[in-house]
């Protein structure tokens, strides 16, 4: 599986990119909250990236964030939810809005998004609500950041998926960020984690 493919784009639309890996174009699919923040075409750009496998073709899926990718892969585990219609929901509503929708059972504001009917929408809900609030953040919002926000993200993953409630564990973060900025993942990890046993 391509989970990750970094090139130069030589083609961009609203619904994908071509990206150049060493004299190899990848079509990679994109939702538009990612479209809107590609570099231009002809410069380079590093995606996190979902292979779909159907019978007749190889997909790639494509997004800016590691969130977007964790919300979209959530969204294909629905049933009837495919990776172009999870894409479209990406597409009609930012990943913040999108997670407190779930969260806040707002089937309103699911069913504005195109493709989503009322059975959808509730679907989603139930089978998703208790899952979008063990998504790490997004950091490169929630954590200011000076490079530092790709190792800070996959922390503060790290310490969601060992239980601890997100507030608590960006609490963390900051902290340790603030205080060890040029230290290893491993090494801020250990720091997080001190800092929560103290409480």
């Amino acid at each position: 599986m391509i989970a990750h493919i970094k090139g130069k784009i030589i083609h961009k639309s609203v619904e994908s990119l071509i990206v150049d890996v060493g004299g190899i174009g990848y079509e990679v699919h994109i939702p538009l909250s990612t479209y809107y923040k590609l570099p231009d075409i002809h410069e380079h750009v590093s995606l996190n990236t979902y292979t779909h496998l159907k019978e007749d073709a190889i997909q790639l899926y494509g997004f800016l964030t590691h969130r977007e990718k964790e919300i979209f892969q959530l969204l294909i585990s629905v049933s009837g939810v495919g990776p172009r219609l999870a894409r479209n929901i990406l597409s009609g509503c930012d990943a913040d809005e999108l997670t407190s929708a779930l969260s806040n059972s707002d089937i309103p504001k699911l069913k504005s998004i195109p493709g989503i009917g009322g059975k959808t929408a509730e679907r989603l809900i139930v089978e998703l609500k208790d899952k979008v609030g063990k998504i790490s953040i997004d950091v490169h919002h929630k954590i200011k950041g000076d490079g530092r926000d790709e190792i800070c993200r996959d922390i503060l993953s790290a310490l969601l998926n060992l239980g601890y409630k997100q507030q608590q564990a960006e609490k963390a973060v900051e902290k340790v960020r603030a205080e060890n900025r040029d230290a290893a993942f491993d090494v801020l990890l250990k720091e997080a984690l001190r800092v929560l046993a103290k409480g």
